[in-house]
């Protein structure tokens, strides 16, 4: 039985949005987005194009069934999901690859603006130099937990008829992967292992999904998913303070 409180994971995001205007927070929140702005530029740039043909290929994969082409716009529709759901990842993997040192601390400031207390040791920028190799490495386990798994559903989403219920699979899918993703800030700063983070969310996977759905619906918007990076390390760290409350209780 799932456990957790969708609804509470939902307002996660939320109150990252609110917490990223905090004085104390802005600087580590200005330096990703202007990563991010000029990394989504290079993207869109180049998988402008990339998109149309990624939908052809998918539509080519259908078998000359008439029933099938008649019901040709609903897979236009479903790839098209699907597409754009890869493609954000894709962008918040970069993103992430890229800023995770920022994102770490920007995790621990906001923890200690919830609790009031500190998060390990006070280093500062030294603490941040220290542990960028880290931080880059859990970003790689990351990315090895997801292209497997990845790989699973595409190959789902070329089967006829069973490719119907693809783009549910990844919109749970990138759910889970960006609670994963961006839990795992706060949950680095207290040196808890990659492994044990996903046995702990999936023990409220129910929180852990709603609190990762509006985070992978708003990294497909162009603009916004610029800004939902910074907010969603905020959520997650009022997620990780939130959570680990409730389930002391």
């Amino acid at each position: 039985m799932l456990k957790g409180n969708f609804l509470r994971g939902l307002g996660y995001l939320g109150e990252g949005f609110q917490l990223i205007r905090q004085p104390g927070l802005r600087l580590f929140v200005i330096i990703p987005v202007v990563l991010n702005v000029i990394l989504f530029g290079l993207m869109f740039y180049y998988l402008a194009g990339l998109f149309s043909a990624m939908i052809a290929t998918a539509m080519g994969w259908l078998p000359d069934w008439a029933w099938l082409q008649a019901l040709e716009w609903l897979f236009w529709m479903l790839y098209g999901v699907v597409i754009l759901l890869i493609l954000a990842y894709g962008f918040v993997m970069l993103a992430n690859l890229i800023g995770s040192p920022f994102y770490g601390y920007l995790a621990e400031l906001t923890e200690k603006h919830l609790t009031g207390q500190e998060v390990g040791s006070d280093e500062g920028w030294l603490g941040l130099v220290k542990d960028t190799p880290r931080m880059l490495w859990r970003e790689v386990q990351k990315i090895a937990y997801y292209l497997p798994r990845a790989l699973v559903l595409l190959i789902v989403g070329i089967i006829p008829v069973v490719n119907l219920v693809a783009a549910v699979l990844w919109i749970l899918f990138n759910s889970w992967m960006m609670a994963l993703q961006y839990v795992d800030y706060p949950a680095d700063n207290h040196k808890v292992s990659f492994g044990r983070l996903r046995k702990d969310l999936a023990a409220s996977r129910l929180s852990a999904l709603g609190f990762g759905l509006p985070v992978a619906l708003a990294a497909m918007v162009p603009l916004l998913n610029l800004i939902v990076v910074p907010a969603a390390v905020c959520g997650a760290a009022a997620y990780w303070v939130r959570e680990n409350d409730s389930n002391q209780q």
